[in-house]
């Protein structure tokens, strides 16, 4: 018999690779998704049978693995071959977040990433963004274009008013000084939204 995929597998299935069942049945009936459990406090995680400091650990390693998985996806030098490759590493950085994140993806004029900036940190109401900075930083790294990202920690991936607001004004400064504003996307709880591909830049 052919061995399932892991893609084809159940959240269970494949913590079970991880911790042994039945503590991989009770972890997720009690904080409900893979999400919330690897988010958990360490001392709610160890007050679950069969958890200990050792498989703890683990756990607690699985989200970094991940977001350094796809932060290889774009190494600073390498050029951004699809919209899935940036959608995938801005997704790893930014959706576990419960505070509002606004970060800039700086490319030369042959789209290889120059640097990836967490430029300014708000909370989960909201962020104040200076298109000053932005340009500042996209200069200092001699930038030909920027890709904008911001997650919503509320996991809702619509732009809202302000959103929209704030990508034309970045535009037009980014304008300025003959730098490109490719893209702004927004990070949700497992979904991205493209401002360009709504016409909105």
């Amino acid at each position: 018999m052919d061995e399932i995929p892991l893609t084809d597998r159940s959240d269970a299935e494949l913590l079970t690779m991880v911790v042994t069942n039945p503590a991989a049945t009770q972890l997720l009936s009690r904080f409900g998704s893979l999400r919330s459990l690897l988010q958990a406090p360490s001392s709610d995680i160890l007050a679950c049978p069969g958890i200990g400091r050792g498989r703890l650990a683990v756990l607690r390693a699985l989200p970094e693995l991940a977001r350094r998985y796809y932060s290889e996806s774009l190494p600073n030098g390498a050029a951004i071959r699809s919209p899935a490759d940036t959608e995938g590493y801005l997704q790893a950085h930014m959706r576990h977040l419960d505070h509002e994140l606004f970060c800039c993806l700086f490319l030369d004029n042959r789209h290889r990433v120059l640097s990836f900036n967490e430029l300014f940190r708000g909370t989960i109401d909201g962020t104040s963004v200076y298109p000053r900075e932005v340009v500042k930083e996209a200069l200092a790294v001699n930038a030909a274009a920027v890709i904008l990202a911001h997650n919503h920690p509320s996991g809702v991936a619509e732009p809202s008013q302000a959103d929209e607001r704030i990508t034309r004004r970045l535009k037009s400064a980014l304008e300025l000084v003959d730098i490109r504003l490719l893209d702004h996307l927004i990070i949700g709880d497992g979904r991205t939204t493209s401002l360009a591909s709504r016409g909105l830049i």
